[in-house]
């Protein structure tokens, strides 16, 4: 701590040398921060003298000094360059060494743009500006003109890290883990289609939600589905208590055939949505009132009470409301075991839907994806943005996780 304190102070002391040497008497806004001010100038210079201190770090002696005779390398001039600052360009040398053996760190290779200006460009991508809004976005702010082609190389540098993050090994277990997929348009074949981008979002023992992965395929179905939860196992999970979904045909099935102890809680919200879908609506107040019943009940037992009930106002007019309710009743009826408090955080999936809405707002701009890789890059970059407002655990979850001691046992439900 003491030596980073002295490096601190011994920079401050230099900066503080090269500023006394200025006289900013009588300069104007144009004369420090202007085209070729000050500001541009003088980092153009502590780039340049960062440069030759990597040279020196890597050929392992000072210029001009003698340790260099017969080392094997040396400096073997400059090569002139143009790079982008973060409002501007600069020109500056980059030191080479005869054996070409020489990679700067500050300003890599082939790389005209400090690290400051990518995380820029990178940071409007994921709130969803599209390659042409960025490059205008850029040209009028910094006065720096750049390709599109450009911002999707600087963008395809986070492929790397989105395929470290799908492949990340993942927690044993979890207490609830929400599967939903929503709909992309991507080129196939050089055909514009519809995909699915499957995700799934974990909430672990302390009540955090993480997303696990995201996958994507043509269309959202139980087969695709039961290939990304043997991922899932594969990557380390062993355990999930309850799994929350939509009502799709077989979804059940595939969780069950992956993870045999795992409960499933039917989403209520996409039940009553799907149920309402062609009701008429002179109708729909009433009904919505009637259904609400059922899922509010205070136990599971009144809860099919209400069901009965609804059947007889309803089947007359809607029969097929009353039969998916009652074929799913055991996958929809999970949540009654637990307090009220905590039943929201089951019987619907929230928790996903919310994600899914801020994916949706960055992926708008977006009239087709060239292939899946843009899709991930823009999904990941998205869910990063999205998961740093996730700091506090799911409300009442201290309740939630003794009732799943009691009910799960606790050798399923590890306490802290």
């Amino acid at each position: 701590m003491a030596m980073a304190q002295r490096s601190k102070k011994q920079g401050k002391d230099i900066l503080d040398q090269m500023l006394d040497t200025i006289d900013f008497r009588g300069l104007t806004q144009e004369d420090v921060v202007g085209k070729d001010g000050l500001i541009k100038q003088l980092t153009g210079r502590i780039l340049q003298r960062a440069l030759e201190a990597e040279m020196t770090e890597h050929l392992g002696y000072e210029k001009n000094s003698n340790a260099g005779d017969n080392s094997g390398n040396s400096r073997n001039g400059y090569t002139e360059k143009t790079i982008l600052l973060e409002n501007q360009r600069a020109t500056i040398e980059i030191p080479r060494d005869r054996n070409g053996s020489f990679e700067p760190i500050i300003v890599p290779k082939h790389e005209r743009r400090v690290p400051i200006f990518n995380d820029q460009i990178i940071s409007m991508y994921a709130f969803g500006m599209s390659n042409r809004d960025i490059k205008s976005h850029i040209e009028q702010i910094y006065n720096v003109e750049v390709s599109a082609d450009l911002i999707s190389r600087v963008t395809d540098s986070v492929i790397d890290e989105v395929r470290e993050w799908q492949n990340r090994p993942l927690d044993k277990s979890y207490a609830i883990v929400y599967l939903d997929a929503l709909r992309v348009r991507g080129r196939e074949d050089g055909k514009s289609t519809l995909k699915s981008v499957y995700i799934a979002l974990g909430v672990n023992f302390e009540g955090q939600k993480e997303v696990l992965g995201l996958w994507i395929a043509e269309n959202e179905g139980a087969k695709f589905w039961m290939g990304t939860l043997n991922e899932l196992k594969n990557r380390g999970v062993e355990d999930i208590l309850i799994a929350c979904m939509d009502g799709l045909k077989g979804f059940p099935e595939a969780v069950r055939a992956v993870f045999p102890q795992t409960r499933v809680q039917l989403c209520i919200v996409h039940m009553v949505r799907n149920s309402t879908k062609f009701v008429s609506y002179k109708d729909l107040r009433k009904l919505c009132a009637d259904l609400k019943k059922i899922y509010s009940a205070p136990s599971e037992k009144e809860g099919l009470i209400a069901l009965e009930e609804f059947g007889e106002i309803w089947n007359e007019r809607y029969p097929m409301i009353y039969q998916s309710w009652k074929r799913c009743w055991d996958d929809l009826s999970e949540f009654f075991k637990y307090q009220p408090q905590i039943r929201r955080a089951i019987y619907t999936t929230n928790a996903i839907e919310s994600l899914n809405y801020q994916l949706r707002k960055v992926t708008k701009n977006r009239l087709t994806f060239v292939n899946n890789d843009a899709i991930f890059k823009l999904l990941y970059l998205a869910i990063r943005n999205a998961s740093k407002k996730w700091t506090m655990p799911i409300p009442n979850w201290g309740q939630a996780l003794n009732q799943f001691a009691i009910e799960f046992g606790n050798d399923r439900v590890p306490f802290q």
